[in-house]
């Protein structure tokens, strides 16, 4: 069996000993004669699935007791209505900072339903950095501040918060969770796709504080509100129940073989520095980002010329270096180097374009 290096942005790489777990678990889950797949979710043994996924979930995140955790569909999109649906019921405006594709659109979809105010942006150039915000420009009264804490496209990641206050502060953290710890009692709400660090497409997991699931907007549908989940245990409807099956191995693994979140940490910090010290020190790739916002998940880079980053990429995938063009919207390539990526992945294809330049310097 011959394996790539998966360098997608998502759905990513997942670690190997998750996937031949849920291999060996395929055909008969536990003694239950059944996969995970075919399984009721109404059963007494999905029941344990989905409760121990969470149980997980609190204990790798250290979840405080006043969040719920909820584990639902439609990926983190769909949470760019759900959120304004749910908490533009105050003042009606809410507070963002634009870092990207994910960003913008998570602003404009508020719009929709609110006062949607952009404190500041990066789009001048093309998202490659984080830009400085003036707490006098914050709204008050705001029903909430947005941000998505790593940008996936651009390879940026916020290195430190705002300071809102009162006004909750949620994030979109689908392209960074799990990678390091994260002090969940300064956000209001953290919501995230799992096709990255989590498991498979399909769930979206939000933790949000209790307070914050009250009456939503009337024109909210039933499945849009957070009160539906969270008072029905993420049971409402049928769940995405293999994907939460998946993410409850990653967690056991993140907490049994990796050791937690700090030294899950350790290990992308060290990963991103082996790339990172190439390309500030190559002659032909550089990086794109302002050294001080650079992401720990995604490391986009060129050369500067079109026909030689597709040769790059060409060589690279036949190398067994996969998914490393970059996004349609930048160009040139972009590693993604989630926690399941492994340090011998990042060491090979540094390898690998060190070889690449001195054959085409």
């Amino acid at each position: 069996m011959a394996r790539v290096y998966n360098f997608s942005a998502g759905p990513s790489v997942l670690p190997e000993s998750v996937l031949r777990r849920a291999a060996d678990e395929m055909l008969d889950y536990q003694g239950s004669g059944q996969s995970v797949m075919e399984m009721s979710h109404r059963s007494k043994t999905y029941d344990a699935i989905i409760k121990e996924c969470e149980a997980l979930l609190r204990e790798v995140m250290n979840i405080p007791d006043n969040y719920k955790v909820l584990f639902l569909q439609g990926g983190a999109s769909s949470q760019f209505a759900m959120i304004p649906l749910n908490l533009l019921t105050g003042s009606g405006k809410a507070d963002f900072l634009i870092t990207g594709q994910w960003a913008n659109k998570a602003y404009q979809e508020a719009a929709r339903y609110g006062e949607a105010k952009v404190i500041a942006s990066s789009k001048d150039k093309t998202f490659s950095y984080i830009p400085e915000w003036d707490e006098a420009d914050f709204t008050p009264d705001a029903d909430y501040f947005h941000i998505c804490m790593n940008n996936t496209i651009y390879g940026t990641k916020f290195h430190k918060l705002p300071e809102t206050g009162d006004v909750p502060l949620i994030a979109d953290v689908s392209s960074c969770i799990l990678s390091e710890p994260i002090d969940v009692s300064k956000f209001g709400i953290l919501y995230a796709g799992a096709q990255k660090n989590m498991g498979p497409a399909g769930l979206t997991v939000v933790i949000i504080r209790e307070d914050l699931i009250k009456e939503p907007q009337a024109c909210t549908p039933t499945m849009f509100k957070y009160s539906t989940h969270s008072e029905n245990d993420s049971m409402f409807n049928t769940p995405p129940c293999y994907s939460i099956y998946i993410c409850k191995l990653v967690l056991e693994w993140i907490r049994d073989e990796i050791g937690g979140l700090e030294k899950m940490k350790e290990i992308n910090e060290k990963k991103a520095k082996l790339l990172y010290d190439f390309l500030d020190e190559s002659a032909m790739f550089r990086g794109t980002v302002e050294k001080k916002d650079r992401s720990l998940m995604n490391i986009p880079f060129v050369t500067g010329n079109d026909e030689l980053d597709a040769c790059f990429v060409k060589e690279a995938a036949s190398a067994g270096f996969v998914n490393l063009k970059g996004h349609r919207s930048v160009g040139g390539m972009r590693a993604s180097i989630y926690n399941a990526m492994p340090i011998e992945g990042v060491e090979k294809l540094v390898a690998f374009m060190k070889a690449f330049e001195a054959a085409n310097a």
